[in-house]
């Protein structure tokens, strides 16, 4: 029986969805859902040298607030491309595959994106191609009904402020290593670029240990 599961669109996002892309026979992305502020749809968290740090891409305010995702456009604002492009180099620059990998990921900052589902979607079939594997991804063509117990929908389960310990109990982190753990501690279910440039081919089979 083929397994379907419902996810949000989202930028770098965490292990805990691409655990998701791995698992599940076919994935559809969301687009018509609201644009909600400080989810993954446009946000990661990274481990910086001080300890987790939100990078957030900026959006054009939508006329109206039902504005569907797929209608979502990047702001240019605040030079945001140069300052998570710093970022990733100064969080990562020192781990073992951060040159492996650099110039996969510069071009997502320094070439214009107009719309935030574009972006989202082109970095994650990035990741997918480094980390070796294929997902059959499409994008939702309507809004998805779900019921109150579909437990295939992750598309809010999968959240900043949302515990996956509560949330998901088929996604249980596996520690690898990570650059800052003996000042910071193992910090689980971060982006998956930061499993990527510390663990490099690995990475697949970190996603595989972690999940149910």
């Amino acid at each position: 029986m083929e397994t379907i599961v419902y996810l949000s669109s989202a930028y770098l996002a965490p292990i805990e969805y691409y655990t998701k892309l791995l698992t599940y026979d076919k994935i559809y992305v969301e687009q018509y859902d609201h644009y909600i502020k400080q989810t993954y749809r446009n946000r990661c968290h990274i481990a910086a040298p001080d300890g987790v740090l939100a990078l957030s891409v900026p959006i054009v305010k939508p006329d109206n607030l039902k504005c569907p995702l797929r209608d979502i456009r990047i702001s240019d604002h605040g030079n945001w491309r140069h300052l998570h492009w710093n970022a990733l180099e100064s969080a990562y620059n020192h781990t073992p595959f951060f040159e492996y990998y650099k110039d996969d990921f510069r071009p997502f900052y320094e070439q214009k994106y107009e719309f935030l589902a574009d972006f989202n979607e082109a970095l994650c079939h990035l990741i997918c191609s480094l980390i070796d594997f294929a997902p059959h991804i499409e994008r939702t063509t309507a809004y998805h009904m779900a019921s109150e117990h579909e437990p295939d929908d992750f598309r809010e389960r999968i959240h900043p402020k949302r515990e996956y310990r509560t949330e998901d109990s088929s996604f249980c982190p596996v520690p690898y290593y990570q650059v800052f753990q003996e000042r910071l501690g193992f910090l689980p279910n971060l982006s998956i670029v930061d499993l990527l440039f510390n663990m490099g081919p690995e990475s697949l089979l970190v996603l595989q240990q972690s999940t149910h």
